[in-house]
């Protein structure tokens, strides 16, 4: 374990608000120079300085004496465009490693099981090895074979990966967007807690796909030599169609006589954007690639390639809003925030209190998958 480092803890806490040196000092009436220099090892981080911050950002000071996370940064796979920006993955990374350290906490002391996926080893994997794990991953986590995943943020959860929704904030703790960025995750490994952090966005099906693609790192990239990220993300992402929708109800589901308005109709069943059911159907070699291109220009030509008819509904986490209500009582953020070291945006990002049930959903679970029920044209 790494001894604490308030210094170091100080530049994460900046990376976790979003405040460059100059603003935290115009914040807190400790200079820029002063936070450079403990930042950096070359002056002592006193209390006085720390406890001036901490006021100032709402920090608990317990948070710069807490070890950093055991989480190699360098282990880490992301879903992100290669467009994203250092400094949002710097911070992206700061935020996930907090909330694994935290995660790690919450379900270590509520002792809620760790997950028994199955996983890679070797060099390399083929599409008939993806396609297995797949298959064993739904086992794993009592998903039905063959059938639509009615909810995979619950199935997640029932089996034992945590699913954190995460969210970055600017100095005025506005939330500000993680442009790029999609997904993260880290397992060490059989025994040992799982952690899916995502970037809620505004389709439900665009966030299932991201919850499957990180499970894909979960299960295909945790014991296998590190790959260039290129190869990995696609590995990922064929995993994660291939537990969204199954080979062999693919190859029933899909034909070259299929048309768009009928992958509207199997987006609504099975939570699944109609360009990745495309890209299934073509992965299954049930459409070629005359009728993959055909279907994408229609796409184009409609309007859906930016903006697809038929929504999903968001899945919300519960588990560790759950363990997190258990150990701390009904209002938990400010006695956790003090007992588990982090500033309570982290607490109220990755586990938000349960939203009411909206009159016009009573009947339909929350987070299920809303059915397809208007024309599409």
């Amino acid at each position: 374990m790494l001894a604490p480092a308030p210094g170091e803890r100080l530049r994460t806490l900046r990376d976790l608000l979003g405040f460059t040196q100059e603003q935290l000092a115009k914040a807190s009436g400790v200079s820029q120079s002063w936070i450079s220099h403990a930042e950096t090892g070359e002056r002592e981080a006193t209390e006085d300085g720390l406890r001036a911050i901490a006021e100032a950002t709402g920090t608990p000071m317990s948070f710069f004496q807490a070890r950093p996370s055991t989480v190699p940064l360098d282990s880490l796979r992301f879903r992100k465009l290669a467009s994203a920006s250092r400094v949002t993955t710097r911070r992206v990374h700061t935020f996930y490693g907090e909330s694994y350290r935290v995660a790690d906490d919450i379900i270590t002391a509520e002792k809620y099981p760790t997950p028994a996926l199955p996983y890679a080893v070797g060099d390399e994997v083929t599409n008939s090895d993806i396609e297995h794990f797949a298959g064993a991953t739904r086992e794993a986590l009592r998903i039905a074979p063959g059938a639509p995943i009615p909810h995979l943020t619950r199935a997640l959860e029932r089996g034992g990966v945590a699913v954190a929704p995460m969210a970055l904030t600017d100095v005025d703790g506005e939330e500000q967007p993680a442009t790029g960025h999609f997904g993260v995750s880290y397992w060490a490994g059989l025994g040992a807690t799982a952690l899916i952090g995502y970037f809620p966005g505004r389709q439900g099906d665009r966030d299932r796909f991201t919850l499957a693609h990180e499970l894909g790192h979960l299960v295909l990239h945790t014991f296998r030599p590190r790959l260039p990220d290129n190869i990995a993300e696609d590995e990922a992402n064929r995993f994660a169609a291939a537990l969204l929708v199954p080979y062999h109800r693919a190859r029933e589901l899909f034909s070259e006589r299929l048309s768009l308005t009928e992958y509207a109709r199997l987006k609504a069943t099975w939570g699944v954007s109609i360009q990745a059911l495309i890209m299934r159907a073509y992965a299954v070699e049930a459409i070629g690639d005359t009728r993959k291109r055909s279907l994408f220009v229609q796409l184009s030509s409609r309007g859906w390639r930016k903006a697809e008819p038929v929504s999903v509904g968001h899945e919300e986490p519960q588990l560790l809003w759950a363990l997190l209500s258990r150990r701390f009582g009904a209002r938990p953020y400010v006695p956790a925030a003090e007992a588990l070291a982090i500033h309570p945006t982290v607490l109220r990002s990755i586990a938000p209190s349960p939203e009411p049930k909206q009159p016009d959903n009573e009947d339909r679970p929350p987070g299920a998958v809303v059915q397809f029920r208007r024309r599409v044209s």
